[in-house]
This record gives structure tokens, C-alpha cells and sequence, in this order.
């Protein structure tokens, strides 16, 4: 039996961190329960779905509405300096006391009007940081904190020269989701808060600062940089870097920053970006954000791309050279409707953001490239969340995911991604997609700038489509998506005939009945290519893999997914010719989709796990705070 339950430490952290307040919604609870593969479900604590249980904030008494930030950069000392000026309003009347989120930040001062007030900063929580809790004037409207930043804040890596493309200059970037831009401003760090800002970023003269808010591709490079984001937005998509960038339109309204290195490539790479936006606005509606930039960051970035609005954080892992990986430009991109726009307003509810965008991301794909990519990429996405549902605990397989008690990282997997936009993919086959078009376009403009809840969109659903399409929905089968472990049965399946010829030549290679220099792979895709070495049996002879090897130079491949994939079949195989390249590239990329899972496999022997560790420790000084964590465990 497999069982999640709510334990006592647990519910005392709940407690003391999350006092109940009054809500006017109309469901504020609801039953969470704890899946067993053996005996089906049982009840074990009662949830508030309004509340979000990864922030000390109070904003039902005091809401934060906008912030004003003047920060120095100081790269010798790792830190951000200086205030952030916060504007709340009452929704208490009666509230004296305003409750901000921080993680190892030095507060140093706290004014109102200029006059000290009163602040007190608890003891830190593993998870959650520690809360600020300031005690407001009678009249006021602004409360001005000064502070600095860790040199090993969670939610920013400073990077040395050599841990860059040009090898000149520093480098500073932000990764706030989930709960980490309290660890670069004090903050409600809530995706229910959302806030417009301004801010004024002060660096060495020879570098250039952009944001998640309104860049100038013009702006001098003086070392004092104005931004302002005029929409409200939730603190997870504050975003700010710092180093050697330049600047290439890619069209109108798109363009793309970069090292003088990257810039070229990406720029050719990502071309597509503003024929993507216009097809996008065609079908759901206006872009809300005025530009859509990219930013290329060094490899280290944890993540292989980041929906900041205006300015999309992008890993260079994906500058293939082919636009083979171009559909995480599509993704982050679509995050402006679907997470920026309309936004979780709890990280139990992330599906609504993920799920929508995964959705969005295959039908921009299959608008600009068609049909046949479209099916490929639906079929390897399918085949990754068939992995993470034979891996993941049942409670774990929820679309609604109960995270109390723990690190809100934890809802990271293909659940919210993969299985929230099959769900999607379900409605649109059922109602027909122009109408699921329809409903997406108007659901959009409805929510447009709110976050919401699982509950809400339920709710929702009750007076649209359950109502519109009451013989083709039904409300319990939806209920099941959202509240039951695994995949529905009956769900759709993605196939791709591009990959049932695949299938054959696999099989026909296995057999011996074919050698791998008979294959011909000149017109393969990536996508292909990926299908072909990913659904491979486990384990394969030293001569299987030293003809493939030969015949198709994997080890050596320029590309990153079809390498991971590769040395993922190295691994389980111990491979040792693929072993020098598999080091390199643990060492040199950050990218914790692409290094996780090697590391994981590695650690299932003691002679992997000794590579693991050598890689690790030579790896780790370049490696993202949150690379670190995700993969300490398997070194140890």
C-alpha cells in the first residue's frame, strides 16, 4: 500500500504558518485523500483550496499591489543591495500588521514616511523561509524594506567569467518559481498576489540588465537601467540578469538577447518566434505584453525555459541548429495566455497553468509545422507521462496535487504538463475543437490578469461547457482527470504513423536482420530520432551498441536530447566508450530535465555512483542552487 498522510510535524508547521482566515468563496474545502493501488482512497485531512500553503503572507488582510525596487548589483560580494518600496491596500480595515515571505535575506531597515517602524523576522523554515512581519502605521499606504541578498540565495546564481560563453564578464540571473523571489526581494511570494512594478537596476557600466517588464532594445549601456511592468503579475515571474548581452530583432514586436557568441545562432535559431506569436493571437486572442523577447542565458539555467513575461529565459541547450527544439519557444510563449495571463493561484492548482500550456504548445507547433509534427511530439510527450505515472506515487499522479507540508518543487513532473493537456486534448475531441477554440478564447479573456483555483475552474465549467455540451461532458468523468491518480481509461492516445516505420526498422534491427549502416536516416527528425533510442529494451549487447555507435556517431552528438538520450542507454548498459562524453556533458550543462535523470541511473551501482560523485563535485561550483538540490541526493 502506498500511502501520503499528513503527519503531526506536519500539521503543527500548517498551523502556526497558516491561521485560518474567513472566506466568502463558495467552496473553501474540500477532503484530500490518500491513494492506495490496493484499497482505493481514504479521507485524511481537510484542505482549504483558497489557501495557499507555501507563503507566510496574510494578503485576505493586507495586499501588496505594487512594488518599487532599487537594487545594486555588487558581483564581488554576490549580492543585491538595496530597498523595495512597497505599495498594500487594507482589505481589513482593521489590519495592523502586513506578513512578507523572505529566504536569508538581511533586513536591515524598515520605514514608512521616512520614520523607522517596527519589524520582526522569525526563524527560518527549511521549505518556506522566514516571515517578515511589519507592523503598519495608522495612515499609510507604503512601507519602504531595506535589505540584501544572500551570496547563496536560492532564487539567483552568480556566475564567474569562465562560467560563460565570452569568458569576459559576469554573469547574474533570477529563478523565482516556485516560492524563490522571496530570496531576492521581501515579498507576499503568492501566485494569488499579483503586482505591477517598477524597478531601477544598478551594474558595472559594462553590462546590460534586462527584466521580466518593458526592455529597450535601444537603451544606452551606462549601468543604470529603468523598467516597469504596467501589468499585474504574480511574484513568480519577477525576473532580472545581469551580464554581456546584446540585442537582434527577430521581428516587429520579437527579438532575442544574448553573448555576442549565442547571439547569431539563436537569433537564426528562433526565427519562427514572431510567425508563432501571430498565429497564437490569431486563434486566442491579442498578445497582452507588447513585446515578446527572448534571453539566452549560460548553461547553467535549471530549466529549459522560463514564461517570464516580456523576456522568456531560454537554456542554450536548445540551439540545435535544425529548430528541432523549438517547441519550447512555442511553450514559453504560450505561457502568456495560458500562466501569465490566467495564472494558478496555488501550486496545487499549477496544472492549470502547465496542463493549458502544453495543450497550447502542441496545437502552435502543428500551426507552424504541421500535422505530422504535431503527432510526433504528442506521442513522445504521452510516453513521458506513461514513465512518471509508473514512477510517481498514486497521490502524486493528481492533477489537483495535495502539497501541504511539502517543497513546492515537488509538483514539478509530467503530471501537471503532460496528463493537464491530454485532459484538454479529451474536451477538444469531445465538443470539437473549434468550440474548445471558442471557450479557450473566452476563458482567457474572462480570467484575463486573476489567479484562480482548480475549484473556480471547475465552477466555471459548470456554467459553460458542462451546460453548452451536456450530452458530449460529463462532470464525474472530469472530476476523475482532476482528483484521481493515473490516466483515464478511454483516454485519448496519441499516435504518429511517422513512427510506426520507426517501430519496423527498431525491430528489424534488434533481430539482427538488418545492420545499423543499413538504415537510412538521412530524412529522420530529432523527433524520430528520439523514438527510435527511447523505446529500446533496457538492456542491449557491447556489439548492438558499438554497431550503432559507429554507424551513427551518438556519442558525439551535437544534439542534447538525442545525447541524453544516448547516454541514458550508455548508462544502463555501462558503455564505457560513451563515458568520457557523458562526463562533459554532466559538467557542462545545468539543464536538470537533461542531467537528472543520468544521474539517477548512475546512482543504481557503486561504480555509477562513483562516476556520479566525480561529476557532481567538479560540476557543482557551475551547477544552478536548485540543480544542486535535485541532485545532491543521488551522490551521497
Amino acid at each position: 500500500m502506498q500511502k501520503i498522510a499528513v503527519t503531526t510535524l506536519a500539521l503543527i508547521f500548517l498551523m502556526a504558518c497558516s491561521p485560518p482566515t474567513e472566506k466568502t468563496t463558495e467552496k473553501t474545502t474540500e477532503l484530500t485523500v490518500s491513494v492506495s493501488k490496493e484499497q482505493g482512497t481514504s479521507v485524511t485531512s481537510e484542505m482549504d483550496v483558497t489557501k495557499d500553503y507555501h507563503s507566510f503572507a496574510n494578503p485576505e488582510q493586507v495586499m501588496v499591489t505594487h512594488i518599487d525596487l532599487d537594487l545594486t548589483a555588487n558581483f564581488d560580494e554576490k549580492k543585491l543591495t538595496g530597498t523595495a518600496e512597497l505599495t498594500y491596500e487594507k482589505q481589513t480595515p482593521t489590519a495592523s500588521q502586513l506578513v512578507l515571505d523572505t529566504r536569508a535575506l538581511t533586513i536591515t531597515r524598515v520605514t514608512s514616511a521616512g520614520k523607522d517602524i517596527s519589524f520582526d523576522l522569525a526563524e527560518a523554515d527549511p521549505n518556506l523561509g522566514a516571515a517578515l512581519t511589519i507592523s503598519l502605521p495608522e495612515n499609510g499606504q507604503t512601507i519602504v524594506v531595506e535589505y540584501h541578498t544572500s551570496p547563496s540565495a536560492s532564487g539567483a546564481q552568480w556566475l564567474t567569467p569562465a562560467q560563460t560563453a565570452g569568458k569576459k564578464q559576469p554573469f547574474l540571473f533570477t529563478q523565482a518559481q516556485a516560492v524563490h523571489a522571496r530570496s531576492f526581494i521581501p515579498l507576499q511570494d503568492s501566485p494569488q498576489v499579483r503586482v505591477t512594478y517598477n524597478a531601477t537596476i544598478r551594474t558595472p557600466k559594462e553590462l546590460l540588465a534586462v527584466m521580466s517588464a518593458a526592455n529597450d532594445p535601444e537603451t544606452e549601456r551606462d549601468g543604470v537601467y529603468e523598467f516597469n511592468m504596467p501589468q499585474p503579475i504574480p511574484s513568480y515571474l519577477i525576473a532580472l540578469a545581469i551580464g554581456d548581452l546584446q540585442f537582434k530583432a527577430m521581428g516587429p514586436r520579437t527579438g532575442v538577447y544574448a553573448e555576442p557568441a549565442l547571439l547569431e545562432a539563436a537569433a537564426a535559431e528562433f526565427s519562427d518566434t514572431e510567425s508563432m506569436l501571430e498565429v497564437t493571437e490569431k486563434t486566442y486572442g491579442p498578445y497582452s505584453w507588447d513585446r515578446y523577447d527572448l534571453l539566452i542565458l549560460p548553461p547553467s539555467f535549471p530549466f529549459g525555459g522560463m514564461e517570464n513575461p516580456r523576456l522568456s529565459f531560454i537554456t542554450p541547450t536548445v540551439i540545435a541548429g535544425d529548430k528541432s527544439l523549438v517547441s519550447l519557444i512555442a511553450h514559453e510563449l504560450a505561457h502568456s495566455w495560458s500562466g501569465n495571463t490566467v495564472t494558478n493561484a496555488t501550486w496545487r492548482d499549477l496544472w492549470l497553468n502547465e496542463g493549458f500550456t502544453t495543450y497550447l504548445t502542441y496545437r502552435i507547433m502543428e500551426m507552424i509545422f504541421g500535422t505530422d509534427r504535431y503527432n510526433m511530439e504528442a506521442v513522445l510527450g504521452y510516453q513521458d507521462l506513461q514513465a512518471d505515472i509508473a514512477s510517481l506515487d498514486p497521490n502524486d499522479q493528481i492533477l489537483a496535487i495535495d502539497l501541504r507540508g511539502r517543497n513546492p518543487d515537488d509538483v514539478f513532473s509530467n503530471i501537471p504538463y503532460e496528463k493537464g493537456a491530454l485532459f484538454l486534448r479529451e474536451i477538444e475531441q469531445k465538443i470539437g475543437r473549434g468550440n474548445f477554440d471558442a471557450f479557450l478564447l473566452q476563458y482567457f479573456e474572462d480570467f484575463a490578469f486573476k489567479s484562480i483555483t482548480t475549484d473556480e475552474f471547475i465552477s466555471y465549467l459548470d456554467k459553460t461547457l458542462l451546460t453548452n455540451y451536456a450530452n458530449e461532458l460529463d462532470k464525474k468523468r472530469i472530476e476523475d482527470w482532476i482528483f484521481s491518480p493515473g490516466i483515464p481509461e478511454g483516454a485519448p492516445v496519441p499516435e504518429s504513423d511517422a513512427f510506426v516505420n520507426i517501430d519496423t526498422t527498431r525491430s528489424n534491427w534488434l533481430s539482427g536482420s538488418i545492420d545499423a549502416n543499413d538504415i537510412v536516416t538521412s530524412n529522420w527528425t530529432v523527433h524520430e530520432w528520439l523514438y527510435f533510442l527511447n523505446n529500446m529494451p533496457k538492456l542491449l549487447t557491447a556489439e548492438q551498441l558499438a554497431n550503432l555507435d559507429a554507424a551513427f556517431d551518438l556519442t558525439r552528438s551535437k544534439n542534447n536530447e538525442i545525447a541524453h538520450s544516448w547516454l541514458m542507454i550508455a548508462v544502463k548498459n555501462e558503455y564505457e566508450p560513451a563515458y568520457q562524453r557523458l562526463y562533459s556533458y554532466l559538467t557542462s550543462i545545468g539543464r536538470n530535465k537533461l542531467v537528472k535523470p543520468l544521474y539517477r541511473e548512475l546512482a543504481k551501482t557503486p561504480q555509477g555512483k562513483a562516476f556520479a560523485k566525480r561529476a557532481f563535485d567538479e560540476a557543482k561550483p557551475g551547477y544552478h542552487p536548485l540543480t544542486v538540490k535535485a541532485n545532491q541526493g543521488f551522490v551521497e
